[in-house]
């Protein structure tokens, strides 16, 4: 995403080897919301110090939300390999100045590039690039519409994301006896494969439970893009239910507008795990009630996983001796109920 979102909580068993622990960081210093593997080289001996990897970094800018968290992490665990040397570039405020970027660390030759991508089909060209000199790409969140463009990818489960609001709404609704409910959704930047994806599985989740969307909006992934399509959507539905927000930054503009209108006759779901959405939920005192996770933990087990394709080593709980072509993490719902467990985790 360009500003964008998501967040993290457990990489479910498929991270980078038996005994790992992941520790959270939430102070405000530069290595603020992240989860990095610490396992020692009993638990994991993957972890033992080898031959030495220069990972190439490129992900879009941000000072704030998911996108930082996402860089932060990989720094973070970059930094806790003695034989991992990053190398991280601004990736510019768009897919033409990642190109240039990418291109300068293509040429430096890193033994590995790990890529999250302002749009995949705009940079997938670069990845091949990087792919033909010889240098295995890691494909993080946005997908690369090649296959032959990534040597893994790693991303959150979009279409589970929205089967998890969905079902989380359905379940809502069977308990409140409401057979017709008026539900919301508020999209993310719709040119994105995973927004299509997110909505994808919110549609079907609710198809299941013979519910629907009564009207969609796409915003950005940005608070005042939020905010103004929350605006248009409170106007169109003057009575709702329930409202799917894809992201809880953007959640921080939608949540202004609801307020703004002063309506609370329904309840929210966001998206990604933010501290500030679960610090909400975990108070009760709006209409944000739950939020399913996309963890920004996916740039740490990146930069793992390039590691260990780096010096030609596989994941050690698995039998297969190379890291697997696609990984993809699970997304989880939490509510007030659980929301003291995820607190520590939000970016």
């Amino acid at each position: 995403m360009s500003n964008m979102s998501r967040r993290r909580i457990l990489f479910g068993g498929a991270a980078v080897g038996a005994g790992a622990l992941l520790t959270a960081c939430t102070s405000n210093d530069p290595q603020e919301n992240t989860q990095i593997n610490t396992s020692n080289e009993e638990a994991n001996p993957n972890s033992a110090p080898g031959e030495k990897v220069v990972i190439g970094f490129s992900a879009p800018a941000a000072d704030h939300g998911w996108i930082a968290a996402i860089t932060n992490n990989a720094k973070a665990q970059a930094g806790a390999y003695k034989d991992v040397e990053l190398k991280a570039v601004e990736a510019g405020a768009d897919a033409a100045a990642q190109r240039a970027t990418l291109a300068t660390l293509i040429a430096q030759k890193p033994t590995v590039l790990v890529i999250l991508p302002h749009d995949g089909k705009e940079l997938n060209a670069s990845a091949l690039e990087a792919t033909k000199a010889g240098i295995p790409v890691i494909n993080l969140d946005r997908e690369f519409p090649d296959a032959l463009a990534y040597r893994t990818l790693i991303k959150g489960d979009n279409y589970g994301m929205g089967v998890a609001a969905g079902n989380y709404i359905a379940a809502q609704m069977k308990a409140k006896g409401v057979s017709a409910p008026i539900i919301g959704e508020i999209a993310g930047i719709d040119s994105l494969p995973l927004t299509q994806e997110r909505s994808k599985g919110f549609k079907d989740a609710l198809a299941a439970a013979g519910l629907k969307v009564g009207n969609r909006r796409a915003a950005e992934f940005t608070a005042d893009s939020g905010q103004r399509e929350a605006a248009g959507l409170l106007q169109a539905l003057p009575k709702m239910d329930a409202l799917w927000n894809h992201d809880d930054d953007q959640g921080i503009g939608v949540l202004a507008a609801i307020k703004q209108a002063n309506r609370s006759e329904f309840f929210m779901v966001g998206g990604a795990g933010s501290k500030a959405a679960i610090d909400a939920i975990q108070a009760d005192n709006s209409v944000l009630k739950a939020t399913v996770t996309y963890s920004p933990s996916m740039a740490s087990s990146a930069i793992s996983l390039a590691r260990l394709i780096g010096q030609n080593k596989g994941m050690s709980d698995l039998v297969e001796l190379q890291v697997p072509k696609e990984i993809t993490l699970a997304s989880e719902t939490i509510t007030k109920e659980n929301a003291s467990k995820y607190a520590k985790l939000g970016f």
